[in-house]
């Protein structure tokens, strides 16, 4: 009888424990970085400034050199939130003059992790619509301070016969769930220098709060840097003597730091997800560009330095330190991955394009749950990766240049050409029935659940239909 009692006891005293256990999650998210910029990506003081912090992060849990976005921020924005690919959401782009943004009807992370129990809090851009209704507080997150949109609106104000009557004054804006958003100040030259500094002290200030109330949390920083116009921090200016891009490049590594000490100090990191990002490939505009390292491209394009970005994910005792994998993985993954751990289920009532990487990541399977992705630019396919191999179906240079249909489509392998130089279409015409037969697979699945169009207003409902998840 004793000894039954003690069992009872013992599960009973366990209940609050697992419960407690919780794991809080991080997710660092920078603007624009590509492949090529930080040190333990061949980066680093080859590109005018170490990035200590950053490189040590990635020797702690596991660096992905195959980790795949979408070829703009508000698509990869959108894909991260929802785990579905934007083409279904209306949110492939933005078009300045008509309502953008996720429709209510979307379900977002950070709705999930909070019906999970998880404070959720997000410290910078959003850019995923606005308007009251699609801002962060209305789309999951308790507390948010940041920017609506996109950086380049700090230049506007400076800008040649700027018109405050008629043109845009972008606000850095501070507002809690349930309650009207208010404009701190306005976002300009001056203040977009010092954003990231003011979200990294709130997100601290945001992790302390949760930690201390052992309540667990999911923190969202994504930080402006080092998106054009590409200036640093007044406390980081000139410090690299190489330039403003090498300044921010050692400001990014920085804020990364604050934010791993902070975790570290209240010695919570054996139970903190942390994840490090970028959103897309890096900049092409003079004197701002960045590179994306072997990779062809910038971002807006379907080149491999637009899709390939810089991703680490560390989870002490969970996952492999310095593990290493050139294995596919998409954004959209993400929403499934984080849900196996923070508890929250996938919906059933939508098409979920993301898979659970779960296993991939803590080392107990190696290869990844996904060999491919259909590249969409806008609303139109651009082709195909797979595996080893890319085919182009429309080809954009960069962001400035004119698509162009390709009568033939092309075919790259990335291992024998990084570059995506060489056309290989007349040696492996194999992989092109291959290819074809998965992009008509997709779009199949877009005439059963048809895509939201770019504009549609809330509320939104889909019409009633069988939905299968593909």
């Amino acid at each position: 009888m004793r000894l039954l009692l003690v069992v009872i006891a013992f599960f009973v005293l366990s209940i609050p424990s697992y419960a407690a256990s919780k794991p809080n999650i991080v997710v660092m998210m920078v603007d624009n970085l590509g492949w090529g910029e930080l040190g333990v990506y061949g980066g680093g003081e080859l590109r005018g400034a170490a990035t200590p912090r950053l490189d040590t992060l990635a020797s702690e849990g596991m660096l992905l050199q195959n980790f795949n976005v979408e070829p703009q921020c508000t698509p990869t924005r959108s894909a991260f939130m929802t785990g579905r690919r934007p083409i279904r959401s209306g949110t492939t782009r933005v078009v300045w003059g008509v309502l953008y943004g996720l429709t209510n009807w979307e379900v977002t992370m950070a709705e999930q992790m909070s019906d999970s129990g998880y404070a959720t809090g997000m410290f910078g851009k959003w850019h995923i619509g606005d308007i009251r209704g699609r801002i962060p507080t209305d789309q999951g997150f308790d507390e948010w301070y940041g920017i609506p949109n996109t950086t380049d609106e700090s230049e506007y104000s400076s800008q040649f016969q700027f018109d405050p009557k008629v043109g845009t004054k972008p606000m850095i804006v501070e507002a809690v769930k349930g309650k009207k958003p208010r404009n701190i100040k306005p976002y300009n030259l001056d203040t977009r220098r010092t954003i990231d500094a003011e979200c990294t002290e709130r997100a601290i200030n945001f992790i302390e709060r949760n930690a201390k109330a052992k309540k667990p949390f999911f923190a969202f920083i994504p930080f402006t840097q080092p998106h054009l116009p590409t200036l640093p921090h007044p406390d980081f200016e000139g410090k690299t003597g190489n330039g403003h891009y090498a300044d921010v490049l050692a400001e990014i590594d920085y804020r990364a730091g604050q934010i791993l000490d902070a975790i570290d100090k209240l010695k919570i990191q054996d139970n903190t997800v942390v994840i490090w990002l970028s959103d897309n490939g890096p900049e092409y505009f003079a004197p701002w560009h960045g590179t994306a390292g072997p990779w062809r491209g910038n971002y807006f394009t379907a080149w491999e330095g637009s899709l390939r970005a810089p991703f680490m994910i560390r989870w002490p005792q969970k996952i492999p330190a310095g593990s290493v994998s050139n294995e596919i993985v998409h954004v959209v993954d993400l929403f499934p991955t984080l849900g196996k751990i923070a508890g929250y289920k996938v919906p059933t009532d939508r098409i979920i394009d993301g898979v659970d990487q779960l296993d991939f990541f803590r080392g107990k399977k190696k290869t990844s749950n996904r060999e491919g992705f259909i590249v969409y630019n806008n609303d139109d396919v651009y082709g195909y990766k797979w595996r080893n191999w890319k085919m182009h179906l429309i080809e954009l240079e960069n962001m400035n240049s004119e698509p162009r249909q390709l009568n033939v489509p092309r075919v790259y392998n990335l291992i024998t050409d990084p570059k995506e130089e060489y056309n290989l279409a007349d040696q492996a015409t194999w992989v092109l029935p291959v290819l074809f037969k998965k992009i008509v697979g997709f779009q199949k699945t877009l005439t059963q659940e048809p895509p939201i169009t770019l504009g549609t207003p809330d509320p939104y409902e889909p019409a009633k239909q069988s939905i299968n998840q593909f």
